[in-house]
Formats: structure tokens, C-alpha cells, sequence
């Protein structure tokens, strides 16, 4: 009898296999790729670590290395306290232009660029205490002229307060308020604001070369255009997120370390740089009403600041962002060697 069908039918051992097949060089692509990706990035890192030396050294911290870069010479020693995230790269040429009147000191702390990870915990006593022990063992003891960029303003305020017999003077950059968490923290709950990704994520992209291949699409407005291959090749390693995780998740300590500083009347002369342009708040999902009242909070903390000592100034960078650093660095320069000039 024969089958009445016109169309004979596939076997479906034989479809199966086919399905196996596929779905064999399918994974096995997928797997290529990553591991493709993996390798690109290994072999890329290494090739970073010779052709992007340290341009300082590497001092005893405390049982691991710190890098720190110095310039000029004289006192007082002038001690450039990085934001969070940021690195002794991002102050660009700032310290060559006050190298010409006294010694410079750019660094980075514990797993970020070129220093060793540290074992301690990223709270702010910690950095401070760790820093100090660095410069001591460089050679470079005080007088202390204190230069601190947003989180980095909170880590010079307290080195200024655990050595205040050390510190001639106190910078501060569009510095991060000692009330911002505990003010910010609702407004930023009621907007669902999530954050960054976390360390382990942007590890991962990292090692798989995803962050490399595809990094001006996934620095643009968070990296300048002319960091990112600094960034790509020194910064963004594994320590360097899970370091800078950790001091945004302690961050609220050091803020209740040095709530309430007061310098004494006239004894420390006290610049505080305050931005002059409100943050993009929308970039980052926030609402324009929550911008107004994150800004506001934010503003009201810099002028807060003035009260760290009777001899203090409020400066305002009209032409800046939070970046004062990059948007008018001639302005930080100028506050500096003011301060320079005027304790001589």
C-alpha cells in the first residue's frame, strides 16, 4: 500500500540531530566569542601595564603600596585628595602649574590606578591613616596644604582634624556635604534611584573585554573623551570597582566623623569652591522637582562649609559643574596660590 501524501516526512531522528547540531555550534560560537573576549582583554591589560608606567612611586601604606607622584618643592607640601572614583590622573595638569611654587603630591588610594589593594576597610579613618603613614614614609611631612574634590573634600577634612598640627590650610572643591546622605537618601528612595552597577558587574564587563570594545558608548558622559584611554588601561580594574563600592557604602561614616568641625577662629584658612552650574539630574532618571531639592541640599552644604573656620571664603566656579577640576581649572589654581601667598 503506499502512503497517499505527496510530501514524505522528515525522520525525526534525523530532525533531532539536525536540532543538536545547530544548537552544538550555536554554544560553541556563543563560548568562542567570550572567551575571544576574555583573551582580548588579558592580553590588552598586559600590554597596558608596560606602555602605562606609574609616574610616581609606590610607598608603604601600612602593609600594601600606595602611588604617589611629587612635584616641586618647598613648603608648604600641597596634598590633591581625589573624588570618588577619581584618580592622581584626573587633576590633569594642576599639579605642574602649582609645582612652580611649592611641593605637590597627587595620589591613589587603596586599588585605584596604580596603588596596591589594601586589606582595610575603605573608611575614611583608614584612607586618612593610611595616607599619613605614606607621606611620613616618602619623606614628605607637614605643613599640609589640604586640596579635597567632592568625597575627597571629606577625606581632607578629617586628615585636616586627626592632624590638625599638620595641616596650614583647607581647599574645598565642590566638596560632598557632611548631611548629604542622611538629606539625600529619602529624596533619592522616593525617585527609585538605583545607582551604579555593581562592582561585580563592572568587573565583568572589564574582563570580557565589553567595557574595551564598546567603551564610547559606555563611558559617554561619565569619562571624558580624552580619559578614557587612561581609564580603560590603568583605572578600570576589579579593585578599582570594588574599592571605590566600598567607600561610597561607608561614605556616611566619614560624614558622621566630621560633622560639626570647627577649625578655629582664624587659625586655618579655610577655601571652599562651590559649583556654579546644577548637576544633570535627569542623566540619572532624577525628576526635575528631585533636582531642585538634591541641588538645593547640595548648594546649602557648600555655604555650611564656611563655617569650618572664621577665616573661610566661599568662591563660586560660575562656569562649572561638579568637575570644577576640568571646567575651570585656572580657578583652582588661582585659589590655591592665593592661599600660598598669603602665608608667606
Amino acid at each position: 500500500m503506499t502512503n497517499s501524501s505527496s510530501h514524505p516526512k522528515t525522520p525525526a531522528p534525523k530532525l533531532r540531530s539536525r536540532l543538536l547540531k545547530f544548537l552544538l555550534i550555536l554554544v560553541s560560537t556563543v563560548l568562542f566569542l567570550i572567551g575571544s573576549g576574555f583573551l582580548y582583554e588579558a592580553l590588552s591589560s598586559s600590554s597596558a601595564r608596560k606602555n602605562y608606567p606609574a609616574p610616581g612611586q609606590l610607598v608603604d601604606a601600612g602593609g600594601y603600596n600606595l602611588h604617589i607622584r611629587q612635584l616641586g618643592a618647598g613648603a608648604p607640601t600641597i596634598i590633591l585628595e581625589a573624588g570618588s572614583g577619581e584618580t592622581s590622573l584626573s587633576w590633569r595638569d594642576i599639579p605642574e602649574k602649582l609645582a612652580e611654587h611649592a611641593t605637590v603630591v597627587t595620589y591613589d588610594r587603596a586599588g585605584y590606578a596604580w596603588s596596591e589593594q589594601a586589606d582595610t576597610e575603605r573608611t575614611g579613618a583608614n584612607i586618612v591613616r593610611e595616607l599619613h603613614t605614606a607621606l611620613q614614609n616618602a619623606g614628605l611631612p607637614g605643613p599640609y596644604l589640604m586640596v579635597g574634590h567632592s568625597l575627597g573634600g571629606m577625606y581632607a577634612r578629617l586628615f585636616t582634624q586627626t592632624y590638625p598640627e599638620e595641616v596650614a590650610g583647607l581647599v574645598l572643591i565642590d566638596a560632598r556635604p557632611e548631611n548629604d546622605d542622611r538629606e539625600t537618601k529619602p529624596i533619592l528612595e522616593a525617585e527609585h534611584y538605583t545607582g551604579n552597577p555593581s562592582a561585580s558587574m563592572l568587573a565583568l564587563f572589564k574582563r570580557s573585554g565589553v567595557l574595551r570594545l564598546f567603551q564610547d558608548q559606555l563611558l559617554s558622559g561619565l569619562v571624558a573623551e580624552q580619559d578614557r584611554a587612561q581609564f580603560i588601561n590603568v583605572i578600570s580594574t576589579p579593585a578599582y570597582f570594588a574599592a571605590k563600592e566600598q567607600e561610597a557604602a561607608l561614605a556616611s561614616s566619614t560624614e558622621d566623623a566630621i560633622r560639626g568641625q570647627h577649625f578655629g577662629f582664624g587659625a586655618l584658612p579655610v577655601k571652599v569652591i562651590a559649583r556654579g552650574q546644577p548637576q544633570d539630574y535627569a542623566a540619572f532618571g532624577i525628576s526635575g522637582e528631585g533636582g531642585r531639592r538634591l541641588e538645593a541640599i547640595w548648594q546649602e552644604g557648600q555655604r555650611n562649609m564656611l563655617k569650618l573656620s572664621s577665616n573661610s571664603e566661599l568662591i563660586v566656579a560660575e562656569k562649572s559643574g561638579h568637575m570644577v577640576i576640568h571646567d575651570q581649572p585656572e580657578l583652582v589654581v588661582q585659589t590655591i596660590r592665593r592661599m600660598l601667598a598669603a602665608g608667606k
